[in-house]
Order: C-alpha cells, then sequence, then structure tokens
C-alpha cells in the first residue's frame, strides 16, 4: 500500500512537471527531482492515510507475541513438572 501511495504522488508530481506547474529539474534530473519530491510527499501521506492498517498490523503481532509467550511458558511448567 505504501508503494502505491508512493507510484500515485509520482505520477501526479510527473504531470505537475511536465504541465509545468512545478519547476523542472537541472539537465538531466528531472526524475530525480520527481522521485526525491515524491518520497519527501508520500511519507507524511502514508503514516497518515495508512494508520488503520498499521493499528490492524501491530494488534495481530501483539496476539501473535502474547501466544507464543503462553506456550512458552505452558512449555516450562511442563518441564517443571516433570523434573520434579
Amino acid at each position: 500500500m505504501r508503494l502505491g501511495v508512493f507510484a500515485g504522488c509520482f505520477l501526479v508530481l510527473w504531470g505537475l512537471v511536465y504541465v509545468g506547474a512545478l519547476p523542472r529539474g537541472l539537465g538531466d534530473s528531472n526524475l530525480l527531482w520527481v522521485l526525491l519530491l515524491s518520497i519527501v510527499i508520500s511519507a507524511p501521506l502514508s503514516f497518515v492515510l495508512l494508520r488503520k492498517q498499521r493499528e490492524a498490523m501491530s494488534a495481530q503481532i501483539v496476539e501473535k507475541v502474547e501466544t507464543a509467550k503462553g506456550r512458552l511458558e505452558a512449555n516450562r511448567t511442563r518441564e517443571d513438572r516433570a523434573v520434579q
């Protein structure tokens, strides 16, 4: 999704440079100019637009970590009972 936001920013900025709304880069640096500007603009957009997806992934990771901790504790308890 982040790549999609970047690609959208790149296409919009490329169009704005092509139309003349934004300045062109010096010489052959036009592509580099548009790429850097796309990165700068897409980063905060991704942070805001993809917040729900980021929180959902975080919740899934926390759930998996808690499950793994529970299994580890169960194995540890089982070992303690076997040793005694």
